[in-house]
């Protein structure tokens, strides 16, 4: 099947993609596709509408939902819908790839965050039950990763991809990383990502590695960023840069930086995250960021096609 890339992909033809179509359509953007981060859970920017479609709004090709429990799964202003169709309805919505982030988590760390924004819930946890809900749901993409100080260490997400890419591996793509060290000492500035940890993620069965974007964690340079996806590449996986730092709340003048620094390391996948402002990054981040890598025609195009074709 031959498909277009998801740059100017129309939602009716996204919609009958399956795995092996999706990457192709990634890939085939040349480092050029958008993933904003938003949290559903929380009371969206613009009151009755969801944070999701704000950033498709705003040209993101992947919604990447955080906090997003597949058990009791929450996205305000969503239109009322079986629990069973939430994914589904935002898809509608929006026309566009949905992911979630899963977290394999460590008890005896997240139970530090209780009471915080980033507290825990079993549907959130990165096991294979809980990835199989999401598949049934609709998700297209799992994001195995952690959210500030809730103990995810680089071997838990081995463990648990194992796991899920045995459970789900043919029907969703599976992405795997941290972008920031996620409460765990020792897995901070350089060592969140090594070329080792790169090759147990893919050998456990991730198709897309995320990594920091460069200038968003100490010692993540452009060029070290480079090297990683150097190795990343040469096993045909996809690289995603992240911007999980509250940076998706800078200036447009640093956003451009790191979108530009991003390219250069031969990102495929761009994402921004979700702490701009409560929910999501920064609405002029966003559209900064998008401009940078692909220009005013591809930004706006995505911004002007309409869900119905």
């Amino acid at each position: 099947m031959k498909v277009r890339r998801l740059l100017e992909c129309p939602a009716s033809e996204l919609a009958t993609y399956g795995k092996q179509e999706l990457l192709a359509s990634i890939a085939g953007c040349e480092g050029r596709v958008m993933a904003c981060e938003t949290i559903g859970c929380i009371q969206p920017l613009l009151a009755d509408v969801t944070n999701a479609e704000y950033a498709a709004s705003l040209g993101a090709d992947i919604l990447l939902l955080n906090m997003f429990d597949v058990r009791r799964p929450i996205v305000q202003a969503l239109p009322k819908v079986p629990v069973s169709e939430t994914v589904r309805e935002l898809k509608r919505l929006t026309g566009r790839v949905i992911g979630i982030n899963l977290e394999p988590a460590d008890p005896q760390l997240f139970r530090d965050n209780d009471g915080t924004l980033w507290k825990m819930g079993a549907g959130r946890l990165a096991t294979a039950d809980n990835a199989r809900l999401a598949a049934d749901m609709g998700v297209d993409l799992i994001v195995l990763t952690g959210n500030p100080g809730n103990g995810v260490s680089n071997d838990a997400i081995v463990q648990a991809l194992r796991e899920i890419h045995a459970a789900v591996g043919d029907r969703v793509l599976l992405a795997a990383g941290k972008m920031h060290a996620s409460g765990i000492a020792g897995e901070g500035g350089e060592k969140i990502m090594t070329p080792g940890d790169a090759e147990a993620f893919m050998n456990a069965g991730a198709d897309i590695i995320l990594l920091p974007a460069p200038g968003t964690v100490p010692g993540i340079t452009m060029e070290y960023a480079h090297h990683l996806i150097q190795t990343i590449h040469a096993r045909g996986k996809l690289a995603l840069t992240a911007i999980g730092t509250s940076q998706e709340g800078a200036d447009t003048t640093t956003i451009r930086q790191i979108a530009l620094m991003c390219k250069m390391a031969g990102a495929d996948i761009h994402h921004i995250g979700d702490t701009g402002v409560p929910g999501m990054a920064l609405p002029q981040n966003i559209l900064a960021y998008s401009i940078a890598i692909r220009g005013e025609r591809h930004t706006y195009h995505k911004m002007a096609q309409s869900i119905n074709r």
